[in-house]
């Protein structure tokens, strides 16, 4: 049986890819000032493609995107066509900051509904008490 139909193993996957991405927040942050750095970003638009490899979808039109691919959750890549810095660096901390503050909000909701479910789980186990 698979309790909550999944949605924890969902939120647990969605956990992991925010701390990744913090983690590459963080290092491009770190490297603010390190000539030649380039920063780097997270690509998750795979992470679609595995979910819905588990769909029975159907083209109706040619226009239509395939939904299955074969490809890893997310990969790191770095940014080389730009410089902000004269030392060569194209890290750019308004942005960086932008980013973490806006994946922090992100985990935290996940946490609150990761909790939610678990708080469920509890009530279910006690019978509301």
């Amino acid at each position: 049986m698979d309790i909550f139909s999944g949605t924890i193993h969902r939120l647990e996957g969605a956990l992991g890819q925010a701390n990744v991405k913090q983690k590459v927040i963080t290092n491009n942050l770190a490297n603010v000032d390190t000539p030649n750095y380039k920063a780097k970003r997270v690509s998750f638009k795979n992470v679609l493609n595995e979910e819905s490899s588990r769909l029975n979808a159907i083209k109706t039109d040619y226009r239509h995107i395939d939904f299955k691919s074969n490809e890893s959750n997310y990969s790191v890549v770095s940014s080389n066509q730009t410089s902000y810095q004269e030392n060569g660096n194209n890290v750019d901390i308004d942005k960086e900051m932008s980013d973490m503050a806006k994946n922090q909000i992100q985990y935290q909701a996940l946490v609150e509904r990761m909790s939610g479910k678990l708080n469920s789980l509890k009530s279910a186990i006690t019978g509301g008490k």
